[in-house]
């Protein structure tokens, strides 16, 4: 991988179609970073208690809000998390009332506060067949979580045994594979383009398995679903650089204090809002493809959700490198960001 002579890009601001910003003290540290660079965010909901509700998301969306910086323009895209217990009733009058703008799936036990999660996809199918006429897409979450599942192996085993049959069954579903991380995750968005997306994120883009243990056992490098073989990261290069209009920009940004990540049991996430641009173009870089950063970055999605791609334009330029610092949340702790100890090469003008 050779970096291009490229010293300027200018592209329609971007949208991260998969973010998590908690609440509390860390919603309020957070958010500004994901408002400041991008124009809208699809906002997960596994929270705790999760956002299951529609009146409990337009009250998460009221917190988010509130954390905005003044004069920034930003618009949180509510998600409803899908339970054994959803009401499709309820979920559809959110979407029709535009405070839900999709649904996540959360196989259980998949990830950070996914034991609410749906224990079986057939408990659900008529949540699913509700939302497929009423036109609102499912976020999957594509692991299989049963002990005996390799977690290398999660994503592909969700797709075998999950994904094509829900795809068989309702046809008229838009799914969105959330944060791909295999060669067979981005072979059936392929193969499903009229109907599927993926959001791609910049750690799985940027590493491999191996950087868990450089040097030693590297928490802020754990995320779920893990980092995959060399030969998925490539894939997964190819599949972002592309310009193929089934890929988009979705971060997966899951701050966790560093006390919690450098634990025995150390929560799984990568905090990556501060400095996502700058990961994404150093990919985007390396692979030759600069011009197709906007495709992925500012109208893949939109596309997708049947929005608008953003008129204001932003410029990046390269700069003498720096390394982000940690964000600290009030007496708490601090959370580590992606490039820690690491150079950041590019610059919002």
């Amino acid at each position: 991988m050779r970096a291009s002579f490229m010293q300027e890009i200018t592209i329609r601001r971007p949208d991260d179609w998969h973010v998590h910003l908690r609440d509390g003290s860390v919603l309020r540290e957070v958010v500004p970073f994901t408002a400041r660079m991008f124009g809208r965010a699809i906002v997960m909901p596994n929270l705790v208690p999760p956002v299951t509700t529609t009146a409990l998301a337009k009250a998460y969306r009221e917190r988010i809000r509130a954390a905005i910086p003044a004069g920034v323009k930003f618009t949180p895209l509510m998600t409803c998390y899908l339970s054994d217990d959803t009401d499709p009733a309820d979920l559809v009058q959110g979407f029709r009332d535009g405070v839900f703008t999709a649904a996540k799936l959360y196989p259980a036990h998949a990830t950070t506060n996914s034991h609410f999660g749906v224990t079986s996809i057939k408990r659900i199918y008529p949540v699913l067949e509700a939302m497929a006429e009423a036109g609102i897409p499912l976020l999957a979450h594509g692991e299989l979580t049963r002990s005996e599942v390799d977690i290398f192996d999660r994503e592909k085993g969700f797709i075998d045994e999950v994904l094509v049959a829900v795809l068989a069954r309702i046809p008229k579903l838009r799914i969105v594979l959330e944060h791909i991380t295999t060669t067979e995750g981005a072979d059936v968005v392929r193969a499903h383009a009229d109907r599927m997306a993926a959001t791609i994120t910049p750690q799985h883009l940027l590493y491999n398995r191996n950087a868990l243990f450089q040097g030693g056992l590297r928490p802020h490098m754990y995320c779920l679903p893990v980092l995959k073989r060399e030969t998925h990261q490539l894939a997964l290069r190819k599949a972002a650089t592309s310009g193929e209009k089934t890929f988009f920009l979705g971060t997966d940004s899951a701050p966790h204090l560093r006390h919690l990540k450098e634990a025995a049991c150390g929560c799984a996430g990568v905090f990556s809002a501060p400095v996502a641009i700058q990961a994404y173009l150093r990919v985007f870089d390396e692979e030759n493809a600069l011009d197709k950063f906007e495709a992925f970055a500012s109208l893949n999605g939109p596309a997708f959700y049947g929005l608008q791609p953003h008129e204001e334009r932003v410029t990046y330029r390269r700069r003498q490198p720096f390394s982000p610092a940690p964000v600290r949340i009030g007496n708490e702790g601090e959370i580590v960001s992606l490039f820690d100890g690491e150079n950041v090469e590019w610059v919002a003008a």
